[in-house]
């Protein structure tokens, strides 16, 4: 039995084969990714945080300090954006959906609160408050239509439904796509989380659950980047094509925008983001931070990037996510080296190309004393 915040028990750590709190998967992992997969099941992410802002000055404030435009956010209208430093790094990640009167922030577990402390900081004399509601909603995930049952337990803001649909499925107004592919595996991605109050969660026994490992698998198969898993301190956005769904190119100033804009406009991302499909006969999956080795001709080994995120789909079989230097050959088969010492063959799909970036198409200046022919 496990206690969440507020002295409430989880529920779904007390269902039949629960492993882990919130549960990782109830006794058949890749059954319950296929119910996912197929809109039947729920996912409890109890454990996320969630942020609120209330206040008149709400939009317009986190507009200018983070990475998407916010100002004239529809009621209802899901959103994300990033916190980056004067660098240009991605610090926090956040899920946006404004109910007309408040402001919610559903984040990744564990982010919450340094979010919290930077947000108390830049207050200044604005008219906002800022305040951590994790004690009292839990996050659900689903895919596909939201059930009514679902849609009954959910918490009310302002008196409409507190869900935040996935904005990742298609390219936002001002992003910009890296993957050059004609159908994104996003356009199937139909996610979406729901807050309920913690003392609300037994109203969703009635439904299927299915476990974090089967979201995970669903989310590496759409390319889906997260802050708990693809950002390590040095992670710009455009190494997870993350201008898709968390940046606004051509909207006012915020902090790191310069670096946005010499990156995509002027260079190219130092990393790039890469699927994985891995050797599976040996049974093994990496785990995060486990290296991605490029053999050369002459036998010799280099290290050329690390796994963020593992997992076993139901249909796909062994697959993770990569971040991997932009030199490292789009057509290479690499090799994912475990921690226990296996060696796995890894065959890259391209996410992030090598030469993403340098959208601006600058025209180069003849050199000084160059002879024009």
């Amino acid at each position: 039995m496990s206690s969440e915040p507020g002295g409430f028990v989880d529920p779904f750590t007390l269902r039949d084969g629960a492993v882990g709190e919130p549960p990782r998967h109830y006794g058949n992992p890749l059954g319950e990714q296929r119910e996912l997969a197929a809109g039947r099941a729920i996912v409890d992410l109890s454990d996320r945080d969630i942020l609120s802002i209330s206040g008149p000055d709400r939009l317009s404030w986190l507009d200018s300090l983070t990475s998407q435009r916010l100002i004239g956010l529809a009621p209802g209208v899901a959103a994300e954006t990033l916190l980056l430093d004067p660098s240009g790094r991605v610090e926090y990640a956040a899920r946006v959906l404004d109910d007309g009167e408040t402001t919610w922030l559903l984040m990744d577990a564990g982010t919450g609160a340094g979010f919290l402390a930077f947000l108390s900081k830049m207050r200044f004399m604005l008219r906002v408050e800022v305040l951590d509601r994790s004690a009292e909603f839990a996050t659900v995930g689903s895919l596909g239509e939201v059930s009514a049952v679902l849609s009954a337990a959910t918490a009310q803001g302002n008196g409409m439904p507190l869900v935040w649909h996935d904005p990742w499925r298609s390219i936002v107004a001002g992003g910009f796509q890296y993957a050059a592919i004609p159908v994104h595996p996003a356009e199937s991605w139909d996610y979406a989380e729901s807050l309920v109050a913690r003392s609300n969660l037994d109203a969703l026994g009635v439904l299927p659950a299915a476990g974090t490992l089967a979201l995970e698998a669903l989310r590496i198969e759409a390319w889906r980047p997260r802050a708990a898993t693809e950002i390590d301190g040095t992670t710009i956005p455009h190494e997870l094509d993350w201008l898709r769904s968390a940046v606004h190119l051509s909207k006012g100033c915020y902090r790191g925008q310069e670096t946005v804009a010499k990156v995509h406009n002027l260079g190219h991302p130092p990393r790039r983001l890469v699927l994985l499909h891995l050797d599976g006969s040996d049974g093994v999956l990496p785990e995060p931070g486990d290296e991605v080795v490029l053999s050369g001709d002459s036998g010799d080994s280099t290290v050329v990037g690390r796994v963020t995120a593992a997992a076993l789909h139901h249909e796909l079989g062994p697959i993770a996510l990569a971040v991997l230097k932009r030199s490292a050959d789009p057509a290479a088969t690499l090799t994912v080296t475990t921690a226990a010492g296996v060696a796995l063959a890894a065959a890259q799909q391209v996410i992030v190309p090598p030469d993403a970036g340098a959208e601006a198409n600058v025209p180069r200046l003849p050199r000084i004393g160059a002879v024009r022919r």
